[in-house]
């Protein structure tokens, strides 16, 4: 009997302390950290609310927008309201081209053109213009592609690789005159192989040439120029500007050599002309007859010295009907 009263005692203490546990428990929010889960007191309430809030968000869908807001638009529009037409390289073959014909446009040559617009033709005309600065009229060659006003875009296939190409587009009337409406950027489409071009050939003019020649043969009686020439290119081979340590044992041994210094500068000048015509023609540099290419195109290198160079071109056609010639002075001073 006395067991027994003290066991309810005992449990008359555990039970109030029990439930006032459970009461604390249901009022504060859980917080799970490493598995275990455990009660938040009140410091830690708002915590553990922020974390429950954003545990939701990760099963939630986005919120609509709200009225008013307007929505960023992420298309780029079908024109810009401006005539203009771009080209562009794909490979050594083909090209590709976009434009764009506003509706201003195309009302005003409606206007402009009554009932001859309506027998028009939209036409890509693709012009060859390699080696020259194109001004509308003087394209080597061009070939017309029809593609209407609904196209805005075009693969052209230039048949020329190695080439430079510029595109008009523009209508086609039934007379066969062209409108303009917008010219391209020029392009270059690549080579399909490897460069021909290994160097420039070169062209020496005539005081350059009797330098190497003198120093080839020699100074002397035995020598095939004559005195004065001997003594003006021996002035000019052995000044200070020229005269290099190696040469300098050649000039009079009474003279004293100054011992050279390290320090030096050598500058020098180079040009270049290039230039195309027909494959079949012959051309001449100077008067001299030079080798083309396939193509007709050509390049040579100059040496340039001091003063004034002139270095006619003139080509001939297979026929030998037209000859024409083109005169560049080049005019050098090194001070």
């Amino acid at each position: 009997m006395v067991l027994l009263r003290k066991i309810k005692d005992r449990l008359k203490k555990i039970i109030p302390r029990q439930k006032k546990q459970k009461k604390i428990a249901q009022a504060a929010p859980l917080k799970i950290r490493r598995g275990a889960v455990s009660r938040l007191g009140k410091k830690d309430t708002v915590l553990g609310t922020q974390e429950l809030a954003v545990g939701k968000t990760k099963f939630s869908t986005p919120a609509p927008v709200p009225r008013g807001i307007p929505r960023v638009i992420q298309e780029l529009p079908a024109g810009y309201g401006q005539d203009r037409v771009v080209l562009q390289v794909r490979d050594p073959w083909w090209l590709h081209s976009y434009w764009e014909i506003s509706g201003g446009t195309r009302d005003r040559l409606q206007r402009e053109l009554g009932d001859s617009f309506h027998s028009a033709k939209v036409v890509l005309r693709v012009y060859d213009v390699s080696h020259i600065a194109f001004d509308g009229k003087n394209a080597h060659r061009y070939f017309d592609i029809e593609v209407g006003f609904d196209s805005t875009s075009w693969y052209i296939d230039n048949v020329g690789p190695g080439r430079s190409w510029c595109v008009e587009i523009g209508l086609r009337l039934a007379s066969g005159k062209f409108i303009v409406i917008s010219r391209s950027n020029t392009v270059y489409t690549p080579l399909e192989g490897p460069s021909w071009i290994t160097d420039e050939e070169w062209m020496i003019p005539d005081e350059m040439f009797a330098r190497l020649y003198g120093m080839g043969f020699g100074f002397g009686r035995s020598s095939p120029v004559g005195k004065v020439w001997q003594e003006r290119m021996r002035r000019a081979l052995f000044s200070g500007v020229l005269a290099s340590p190696g040469m300098a044992s050649m000039s009079s041994p009474a003279k004293k050599i100054p011992k050279p210094r390290q320090f030096w500068l050598v500058v020098n000048t180079e040009l270049i002309v290039y230039g195309a015509t027909e494959p079949d023609a012959s051309v001449t540099v100077q008067g001299r007859e030079i080798k083309l290419r396939s193509d007709g195109t050509f390049t040579l290198r100059f040496a340039l010295p001091d003063g004034k160079q002139v270095i006619p071109v003139e080509a001939t056609s297979a026929d030998k009907i037209e000859t024409r010639t083109i005169t560049p002075v080049v005019t050098k001073e090194t001070k």
